[in-house]
């Protein structure tokens, strides 16, 4: 099995301390992954500098190329990426192939972007030309999460190298593999060598050590709420702008005039994809009282008959991404805040899964909204329901989370959709819809507890840049 090193300046940095990466499907090694330390880091951070002083330079036509050239590899390279990024993270491997995809299309995204990004100028009298620029920051740490590595790299990555950042990445230690696959493609494309590193190693060695490095100007993390509030202490005592993108507890609000078939698998699929492990999955069905029965058995029904396995065998549902998450989802089952069970709770049978992290589409009805299931991110394919009578009691309950990061209305009456949006507390709102295939287009971030700061989409642009105000008297 392979050793996973650390890609720093187009070259594998090994370590004495490793790790081992396990499959989740099987509880197996799949290799060791280096432990990278502040030294790696601070070599990362270096030869980003060095970089990025002369990609500066660059025009954004030839930024623009390159960024295309890259994408091109990773499509070349598609089946291989979702190979790793299954086995990593134990999600079925048509979700991993997406994932390839979406990554290519953020870096195609922003190769088309920054040939239209551009500053304003600004009228302030005859003799006066004022004007802005946007100029990039210098290096810029980027830590993602395990739960879309390709996705989360490329998004973060592609917007920070096409207005003239480098980068350096830390890839959650469950999941290094294809940010060290990714990186090495930017060199083939012809990047320049040094523009994207990657350190491997944990959060509270590699990422404290990659939040702490004076010569980073720009941090952008994906992860837990209280993994972020670590980090914008750290970047606050610095003084160095953040993006943080952090947990959900996402409601689907089901009105009794909605289309429950289309709304049930909706839900469904946002509990089913990944394993429910998505900061934007929609874990809390708000449902009208005369409806409530419907749509239950509906969604009830699609888990029951959900087919669970080995990402390589590509089902419905893979193992949770390690043996700690699996715990911390059983933890949420021993009170269900006054909820009733539907289906699910507990490990699948079969003797082929007993050694994997597996945990069966779980439903439960009528939770309090007060309760911890209610109120804390699972990231497991968990689903709690509570019932409305009227909108202002589902706005309340909606909004009834310090989270608020995605929302959906399901109602064939537009003019309440549109009321809805307005109301929800969320940086995105689907009307009749959830999620958008990676929404690459889409700024995305949160409110409250999910973060501040927006990623994807032309808005993320700015997020990697700082203005520049010139006035020159004429």
């Amino acid at each position: 099995m392979a050793l996973t090193s650390s890609y720093i300046g187009g070259q594998d940095v090994p370590s004495t301390d490793t790790y081992p990466n396990i499959d989740p499907a099987t509880g197996r090694s799949l290799g060791d992954v280096t432990l990278g330390s502040a030294d790696e880091v601070d070599r990362a951070v270096a030869c980003a500098a060095a970089t990025q002083r002369a990609w500066v330079r660059t025009t954004p036509e030839e930024r623009s190329d390159l960024l295309t050239a890259w994408a091109g590899l990773v499509d070349r390279d598609a089946e291989q990426l979702a190979h790793l990024e299954s086995q990593d993270t134990g999600k079925p491997l048509s979700q991993a192939r997406a994932d390839a995809a979406v990554a290519a299309r953020y870096l195609r995204f922003y190769a088309h972007a920054i040939d239209a990004y551009y500053g304003i100028t600004i009228p302030k009298g005859p003799d006066l030309h004022a004007y802005t620029v946007r100029e990039p920051f210098g290096v810029v740490g980027a830590i993602i999460a395990w739960n879309y590595p390709m996705q989360l790299f490329s998004r973060s990555v592609a917007a920070a190298v096409a207005t003239g950042n480098a980068s350096v990445v830390k890839p959650a230690d469950e999941t290094p593999r294809t940010a060290v696959a990714l990186a090495r493609l930017s060199v083939e494309a012809g990047l320049p060598v040094g523009l994207v590193n990657v350190v491997t190693g944990t959060g509270e060695q590699t990422g404290a050590a990659l939040t702490a490095h004076p010569d980073v100007a720009h941090l952008s993390f994906v992860g837990s709420t209280e993994v972020g509030s670590v980090i914008a202490h750290a970047a606050a005592a610095r003084v160095v702008p953040t993006v943080l993108e952090l947990g959900g507890k996402s409601a689907q609000v089901v009105f009794a005039d909605a289309d429950l078939a289309a709304a049930a698998e909706a839900v469904a699929r946002g509990a089913l994809q990944n394993a429910g492990q998505t900061c934007s999955a929609g874990s809390r069905l708000i449902v009208h009282t005369s409806v409530q029965d419907q749509l239950l058995d509906l969604v009830a029904e699609r888990f029951r008959t959900t087919s669970i396995g080995p990402g390589a065998e590509d089902l419905d549902l893979g193992p949770l991404v390690s043996s700690t998450q699996l715990a911390r989802v059983e933890g949420f089952m021993d009170d269900l805040a006054g909820g009733e069970l539907v289906t699910g709770g507990g490990r699948p049978c079969g003797e082929h899964l007993r050694a994997g992290s597996y945990f069966e589409p779980t439903l439960i009805r009528g939770v309090d909204s007060q309760g911890r299931i209610a109120q804390e991110e699972i990231f497991g394919p968990v689903v709690t329901s509570m019932a409305f009578e009227d909108e202002e009691e589902a706005v309340a309950l909606a909004n009834a989370t310090a989270y608020g990061l995605l929302g959906a209305v399901w109602t064939r009456d537009l003019s309440r959709g549109h009321r809805m949006a307005g109301a929800l507390r969320a940086g995105q709102v689907f009307v009749n819809n959830y999620g958008a295939g990676g929404g690459v287009e889409l700024p995305f971030g949160g409110w409250g507890r999910s973060g501040y700061g927006r990623e994807k989409g032309f808005e993320a642009l700015n997020s990697f840049t700082q203005t520049k105000t010139v006035v020159v008297k004429l």
